[in-house]
């Protein structure tokens, strides 16, 4: 065949499937949302072992790599092993179905597959039949009975049990290139039990148990509860687990306490000064310390003490201390007049800049008397409690999985997510608290980092890699914890001092200058009356 007849016979194919695409959107106005993505191309050149399958291809995208086909062997035997279940319907006439369902099946694929539509069924009849064999796997873990599994899968156990193979088809099955329309297993599973109402029990059980075993958190029993029916693929169960849809909760502690607040202050409306002071002295009723610095450091507070300061900071002496003062009291309300001014700062729902991610490290936190302590939900739990001082984070277990677990999860919600990024901004907060093994350390004794890996350094440089984002986004609850804690973190006298020292003398050459030069001038003086004293001594030890 020559290749322009090649090219031909390609191009009539695409048009046959321009034309069923229209045809089919004519017929059936519910458009199929696009679920399986191509990992975007930053993250990809970061890590593409974290994106691309090293023991498996599910689906199109990765089914022809030649690294892969040693699988292919065991994928056709899981199929030959389903061919024997089914009861009331052939493996064939599956994929007579599955083709009828090939416009919906390519729908949930970003990139154009350039298969027949006939390929393109058998692929999906055979890598389902090989992942719902190894799932079966979880749910006999889980305790779900089911009536249909087969002897023969003791191939594949074998083969899985592998820890090595076990754990790279685990992480293949987490990629999100390496992904197949969920509606294809159930499909399958139909053929095989008696019903559909059994074959989502069953699918569901598979689902969670898998689940459980990839999720870097506790899944504890309350998981939100996963619809199969309207999950995309396995990859977006395991982050509807992880990220579940929730609301703000009304009960929140804070929330209830700026409530009572609110109420306490609606009896002083129409005193001369409630909307100053009077609030302040108000809150110290319920309050012990923590208001009591608000109150020091309040703008009213600092209005007062400025207008003295202004007429005293121009006196001769008091002019040296001019800088150091107004860079300890006033350098907040100076950035808060200066991000006022911006006018970028006036879009309320404006993307947040990536100095706004900037938060000290766990080290840092831990030696300014922040404690850290385990929450038994899952990342929505996130928080800093400013009375005690805590940083509340979910349970996170490292190991050989994890890191492809967290980069897909963040390549899903980047592609699929038009809201804000949750997962993404958890995993920026991790890097940005996370420098060192010794950050990594103290979070492991306080038992919110589980490390299965080699060592702590590891473990640290596995949150440090995971620094490419595709977008910045504002999440509510997470922003607020860091902006918490770098208040509680920059209103610490010692980090003050700290700063100034850092920025205003070390880092300014003038000052460096004029310290020189005033301890030359000092070394010079002590020369001076050094040799005065000398010949003083000499001088009049020659007179007597």
């Amino acid at each position: 065949m020559s290749p322009n007849s090649s090219t031909n016979f390609d191009e009539h194919r695409w048009i046959i499937n321009i034309r069923k695409t229209l045809e089919e959107e004519l017929e059936d106005d519910n458009e199929v949302p696009v679920c399986i993505f191509s990992v975007p191309k930053s993250l990809m050149t970061s890590c593409p072992d974290s994106y691309i399958p090293q023991q498996v291809a599910i689906g199109p995208y990765h089914c022809w790599l030649p690294e892969l086909h040693e699988m292919e062997r065991y994928k056709i035997a899981a199929a030959k092993r389903t061919r024997k279940q089914l009861q009331t319907l052939k493996f064939e006439g599956i994929v007579d179905h599955l083709i009828k369902l090939e416009l919906k099946i390519r729908a949930c694929y970003h990139k154009f597959l350039d298969f027949s539509n006939e390929t393109l069924a058998w692929m999906m009849a055979i890598d389902a039949s090989f992942m719902l064999e190894f799932l079966q796997i979880y749910a006999v873990k889980e305790g779900m009975t089911i009536t249909r599994v087969s002897s023969s899968m003791s191939h594949l156990v074998d083969y899985a049990g592998r820890k090595s193979a076990h754990n790279a088809i685990l992480r293949d099955m987490v990629m999100l290139e390496n992904q197949i329309p969920l509606f294809v297993l159930r499909k399958m599973l139909e053929a095989q039990l008696s019903s559909l109402e059994l074959a989502d029990d069953t699918l569901l059980s598979m689902v969670v148990g898998f689940c459980k075993e990839v999720s870097p958190f506790r899944l504890t029993q309350e998981i939100p509860k996963i619809h199969v029916s309207q999950c995309a693929h396995l990859l977006d169960c395991l982050y509807e687990t992880i990220v579940p849809q929730t609301e703000a909760n009304p009960d929140d502690p804070e929330i209830i306490e700026d409530k009572d607040l609110s109420e306490e202050m609606k009896d002083k409306e129409g005193s001369p000064g409630d909307s100053g002071i009077w609030k302040l002295v108000a809150k110290l009723k319920k309050c012990p310390i923590h208001l009591l610095k608000r109150l020091v450091f309040s703008r009213p507070v600092r209005v007062i003490l400025k207008i003295p300061w202004m007429i005293l900071s121009n006196l001769p002496v008091f002019s040296i201390l001019k800088q150091p003062v107004e860079y300890l009291f006033f350098s907040q309300e100076n950035e808060n007049r200066a991000g006022n001014e911006n006018p970028n700062n006036s879009e309320i729902n404006a993307p947040p800049l990536a100095e706004e991610i900037a938060i000290p490290c766990v080290a840092e936190l831990f030696e300014s008397g922040v404690r850290f302590l385990p929450t038994s939900g899952n990342i929505l739990s996130i928080m800093f409690d400013v009375k005690t001082v805590t940083l509340y984070l979910p349970t996170v277990s490292l190991d050989v999985n994890t890191e492809v677990v967290l980069r897909n999860l963040v390549a899903y919600e980047a592609s699929n997510a038009s809201g804000p990024l949750v997962f993404t901004r958890y995993t920026e907060l991790m890097n940005g608290i996370i420098d060192t093994e010794e950050d990594v350390r103290l979070l492991r004794e306080q038992g919110i980092i589980l490390n299965r890996l080699k060592s702590d350094e590891e473990a640290a440089n596995l949150w440090n890699g995971m620094t490419k984002s595709i977008r910045l986004t504002k999440v509510p609850f997470l922003d607020k914890t860091i902006e918490d804690v770098n208040e509680y973190y920059n209103g610490r006298w010692k980090v003050k001092v700290g700063k100034f020292m850092k920025h205003r003398v070390f880092g300014s050459w003038q000052i460096l200058t004029f310290l020189a030069a005033l301890l030359i001038l000092l070394l010079l003086t002590m020369q001076v009356i050094c040799s005065v004293y000398r010949w003083f001594r000499i001088f009049r030890f020659k007179t007597t």
